[in-house]
């Protein structure tokens, strides 16, 4: 439990930093999304890099890697299926939602739960590939697509191009490249890219306190606040739910190994969430409450999971 609170703790004093730097108004009007893009094209293309060409491929490959693929696809379908068809909202709305109730918070919280609770930080790494290889490509290529301006969209072959002109993709991209080949980068290669990885996630993290400032959570009238609620409700018990009857019914997991599943599918919806919402000016307020949420809510998930399965 210790390492839950300290995971958590992270997370709340950088957030609140962020918060307190857009009350004072220190960083400018412009702060989210000169921070958003930072992250977006810079830092998290090198933390792809420097994570996936570092990992072990064998443990990468694993059926963690189903357990969370299944899971994440189940529940953003769901979403993206009930706003889409039920409450007729738009495309790239819809998968901010989607993304919203199913991108799973990997990174900064899910390694410190990794390491303090699970104690294998291994466990992160299928999950990590799966959300960077997969699952963001096409999500990003739906709002390339979607979220453009038509005088903006290209040739058939521009479409089809468009997910492997992403940043992070291509980040993803070289370093499965690297892992797969066994070669590593030089180190005076390796440690600028590092340096600028290392940097994603407290600048996410910061960009999330910026945009909390002045706002309200299900401000009537100001917020999708339906589809929050549901984006909450499916990632915080319906995701857990499904990641256990796979591993425990699917693959036979048990003990530890089955515990691990159900909290990696019970993390908090992802700030990067926000990061892309802001990069294509859609579903901003979506993103930005659902992670604001759904961060509350795993405390006391993450809580009773550990007592009913550890």
């Amino acid at each position: 439990m210790s390492g839950v609170a300290s995971g958590f703790t992270v997370i709340f004093i950088v957030v609140a930093i962020g918060y307190l730097l857009g009350r004072t108004r220190a960083l400018g009007d412009q702060a989210v999304a000169v921070l958003a893009r930072l992250v977006f094209f810079v830092c998290t293309p090198a933390l792809m890099i420097t994570s996936l060409s570092t990992n072990d491929l064998s443990v990468v490959f694993s059926p963690t890697l189903a357990v969370a693929a299944i899971a994440a696809v189940s529940v953003g379908a769901i979403h993206f299926l009930v706003v889409r068809v039920l409450w007729r909202r738009a495309i790239p709305e819809a998968t901010i939602g989607a993304l919203s109730s199913s991108y799973v918070n990997s990174v900064n919280l899910g390694l410190p739960i990794a390491i303090f609770v699970l104690d294998d930080a291994s466990f992160i790494a299928p999950l990590l590939l799966f959300q960077i290889m997969l699952y963001s490509p096409i999500a990003l290529a739906m709002l390339d697509l979607t979220a453009l301006d038509r005088a903006h969209r290209g040739s058939m072959w521009q479409t089809v191009r468009t997910p492997l002109t992403n940043p992070i993709v291509i980040g993803g991209l070289i370093g499965l490249a690297l892992a797969l080949s066994g070669l590593a980068l030089p180190p005076a290669v390796f440690s600028p890219l590092d340096m600028l990885a290392k940097a994603s996630v407290p600048l996410a993290l910061l960009t999330f306190g910026l945009s909390l400032t002045g706002v309200q959570v299900f401000k009537k009238g100001a917020t999708p606040r339906r589809d929050i609620a549901l984006a909450a409700v499916l990632k915080m018990a319906l995701m857990p739910l499904i990641a256990y009857l796979l591993a425990h019914y699917g693959f036979g997991m048990t003990g530890e190994a089955l515990f691990a599943q159900v909290v990696i599918a019970a993390l908090p919806t992802a700030q990067n969430v926000l990061v892309y919402a802001t990069r294509y000016g859609r579903g901003e307020i979506l993103a930005r409450d659902t992670a604001l949420v759904t961060t509350v809510l795993a405390i006391p998930v993450i809580a009773l999971l550990a007592v009913v399965l550890a």
